[in-house]
């Protein structure tokens, strides 16, 4: 019986930490927006300014200079997606054909499933939205650490690489960033957008590989040092899909939230 009852006080405890985390996370939404343009910024200023290669023409200035801008601005470029097509404080129609078909479930009206104690991105699902925002930073630096910047005066194998690497953080950033708005305002079609972006991300590495396999001249001690970063990347996107898909589709919280459901 204490057992029990400390358990369901730490429950109650984790639950209200977690309302009050995401209540704020809306409203701290510039605040992060600045941290990651000062960060950013800084770390692209110094790739660019301290390349090995010089960038000699037009063409070289573009290619330091563009990809690093469209990474830093990915996130920005979410988040005006976001509030063009899903703004703060709407409700959503629901979409017209279910996907997620397990389970028995009733459905609930607009006013039910607001007031319904499992209603918000709240408890579990918090930690979703944590890992979302936490994907940005982490694979941003992954690539500035493991990626140098390169020019019109690199091999071209080192451009290859520099480009697709880059073109596939400005999407899963951007890609990312949308999914924790939709989860964070409860838009309907999140868990869908969710998976398509799980699926777009493991498509994206495996592409990645076979066009790098077949850059010219390509190092093996560059290919080597290469395979762990897509590899690690596939990983983590298999893992999310294989812990959060269940997830997305039989929980209480997700339905009740993003579908207008309880169980039967």
């Amino acid at each position: 019986m204490i057992a029990n009852a400390t358990f369901d006080r730490l429950k109650l405890d984790l639950l209200g930490r977690s309302r009050r985390f995401v209540a704020a996370l809306e409203d701290r939404v510039r605040q992060l927006l600045l941290g990651w343009t000062v960060i950013v910024a800084l770390l692209c200023a110094g790739r660019i300014l301290s390349s090995s290669l010089p960038a000699g023409s037009l063409t070289s200035a573009l290619m330091l200079f563009v990809p690093h801008m469209l990474i830093l601005a990915s996130p920005f470029l979410g988040y005006w997606t976001a509030n063009r097509l899903f703004p703060r404080g709407v409700d959503f129609a629901q979409p017209e054909i279910r996907l997620a078909r397990l389970g028995s479930w009733r459905s609930l009206d607009p006013v039910a499933a607001r007031g319904h104690s499992a209603f918000g991105p709240v408890g579990l699902m918090a930690s979703l939205l944590i890992g979302m925002l936490l994907n940005l930073p982490l694979r941003t630096a992954e690539f500035m650490a493991g990626v140098p910047a390169m020019t019109a005066a690199a091999p071209p194998w080192g451009q290859m690489i520099y480009l697709a690497m880059a073109a596939d953080i400005v999407v899963m950033n951007f890609l990312y960033t949308l999914c924790f708005f939709m989860a964070l305002r409860r838009m309907p079609f999140f868990p869908r957008l969710l998976l398509l972006t799980w699926c777009v991300d493991v498509a994206s590495q495996l592409a990645i590989a076979h066009y790098l396999g077949g850059a010219p001249h390509l190092p093996s001690a560059v290919a080597a040092a290469l395979a762990p970063l897509l590899e690690g990347n596939l990983k983590k996107a298999f893992i999310s899909i294989i812990v959060w898909l269940p997830y997305l589709i039989l929980s209480e919280r997700v339905n009740v939230t993003y579908r207008w459901r309880q169980p039967a």
